[in-house]
């Protein structure tokens, strides 16, 4: 009998190390978020186009909901864009450098990158003290719940670079990954 190819990804058991198991359910359960997510606003924005156009109506607090459920969105997507170096990496510069330039480059765009995310760190927490006491108009939830999608990005984001950091100090691996990856986006 001919399995189908479903049938035989199914039964095949993928051996992954328990933290490599962690990572995939954490990333999955994020991806299944932003699906969740993007099927609400579309569908609340939607519903609310034809109750307007169709009826002269429309469900009021589909607007804050869709607003809100954005935000979410665009963090946790900067979330797993930043866990799979997949952010925009201008590398015009660092692709030509050789020898202990990298590593000037690297520790200082570190650097730089780890100052941005601690002040935005700091004021989004600054922002969810502020929130704490405030109310949206219509649903009434804290306006906190906007200002803790950047505090949730800033911090994870921090957590990976601290990880990245941990395991590829000088920056050279981080390197050599983004040479690999301009070589294959290259035209000639």
């Amino acid at each position: 009998m001919i399995a189908l190819p479903i049938e035989k990804i199914l039964q095949t058991k993928i051996k992954m190390n328990p933290q490599e198991s962690k990572n995939s359910l954490l990333k999955r359960s994020a991806e299944w978020f932003l699906v969740a997510t993007l099927s609400g606003m579309v569908a609340a924005v939607f519903i609310n186009v034809v109750l307007r156009y169709g009826f002269g109506t429309g469900i009021v607090f589909y607007e804050e909901l869709s607003r809100l459920l954005f935000v979410w969105l665009v963090c946790i997507g900067a979330v797993l864009a930043a866990a799979d170096r997949q952010h925009l990496n201008f590398d015009m510069l660092t692709s030509k450098l050789k020898g202990p330039s990298i590593v000037i480059a690297s520790v200082l765009s570190r650097l730089a990158i780890t100052l941005c995310l601690v002040l935005v760190l700091h004021g989004s927490w600054g922002q969810v003290k502020a929130g704490l006491a405030s109310y949206s108009t219509v649903m009434g939830y804290p306006l906190a719940l906007v200002a803790a999608s950047t505090l949730f990005m800033s911090a994870v984001m921090l957590i990976l670079l601290f990880l990245e950091l941990k395991n590829d100090p000088l920056g050279m691996k981080t390197h050599q990954v983004l040479l690999s990856k301009h070589d294959e986006h290259s035209i000639e």
